[in-house]
């Protein structure tokens, strides 16, 4: 495998593949975006965030991402949770409305039970998929349904039950802009909406991650800790977990889940295509220990006058 990685390649997308799913109330929806070419790839799971748009936290966001970690060599799938807003008046009533964080995490479960299914059903994707390397990516509230996958244990805050939904097939993650702790950081106006942020241990977070965090993503509706507070998942979670923090970046990192949204504040290409290059490169050396992407593309983005951002890791 090349050290270098390419996010110029061709990709397809599909959607939507239409699974269902006993006791969910709607069918579970899932778009692929795939390489146009190659076998044996890895698979990311990419979860999406709560978000302002009313599409964008859907299978039908985060294009400018997915489609760059499909040309880097991924099949990119992502589900419409139904947290999502294209959902939310047909399940306004729906127990766990309106966030459903133990179903998004149960979505990826989910979809890895029919990986097969998908992969059969996408044209021109069977038999190219790598069923060992699997891959959980999640920004904002979906990093936070990536970290329960990864093995953060949360308790129910209605019901004092706690919740250990770690996915054991998903060996890697990354998190952008993952919500911090709890407690009485957690003192914005929209503190009282999330109270599972809370409850959720990250010491029990196991799996290897990359916690991606904007140096300019101060989130003060839920904290007034500043922009360190999404970092918190990489200082309380064990090792091994890798940080990188993205110079001028604010919480979208230059317009991961659709460009021209309004909720980008801070678009610029450059920084997604930095971030889609420094977490296909991570992820593939951590599928291929003897692939020096990860080395090759820090070098390359994170040193320097020029560098996007800046590395630390334990």
């Amino acid at each position: 495998m090349s050290a270098s990685i390419d996010t110029t390649a061709p990709v397809l997308s599909y959607s939507p593949v239409v699974l269902p799913v006993p006791g969910r109330p709607v069918d579970l929806e899932v778009r692929v975006t795939a390489p146009q070419s190659g076998t044996g790839l890895p698979v990311i799971l990419l979860s999406h965030g709560h978000g302002a748009s009313n599409n964008l936290s859907s299978l039908n966001g985060y294009a400018p991402i997915a489609n760059l970690w499909a040309a880097a060599g991924f099949v990119v799938i992502q589900p419409t949770h139904l947290s999502s807003r294209t959902l939310s008046r047909q399940l306004a009533d729906t127990p766990g409305a309106p966030f459903f964080w133990p179903s998004r995490a149960q979505d990826m479960t989910d979809i890895l039970d029919r990986l097969e299914v998908i992969e059969n059903t996408v044209p021109q994707l069977a038999g190219r998929i790598d069923h060992d390397q699997i891959a959980v990516a999640g920004h904002s509230l979906g990093a936070h349904t990536a970290t329960l996958l990864l093995g953060a244990r949360i308790t129910d805050p209605d019901t004092g039950q706690e919740h250990k939904l770690v996915e054991p097939r998903i060996t890697a993650g990354v998190l952008l802009g993952a919500p911090g702790r709890g407690g009485e950081v957690l003192n914005g106006w929209m503190a009282d909406q999330v109270p599972f942020f809370s409850t959720t241990d990250y010491s029990t977070m196991t799996t290897p991650a990359l916690v991606v965090a904007g140096d300019r993503d101060d989130s003060k509706h839920f904290t007034d800790a500043g922009p360190d507070w999404h970092t918190d998942t990489y200082r309380l979670a064990p090792a091994p977990k890798t940080l990188l923090t993205l110079f001028g970046a604010g919480h979208l990192f230059g317009g991961i889940s659709g460009y021209d949204a309004e909720e980008t504040t801070d678009e610029n290409p450059d920084t997604v295509a930095a971030l889609a290059r420094l977490t296909a490169a991570y992820l593939r050396t951590h599928f291929q220990p003897g692939d020096h992407a990860w080395q090759t593309e820090c070098e390359a983005l994170t040193t320097g006058a020029d560098a996007v951002g800046r590395v630390e890791s334990k």
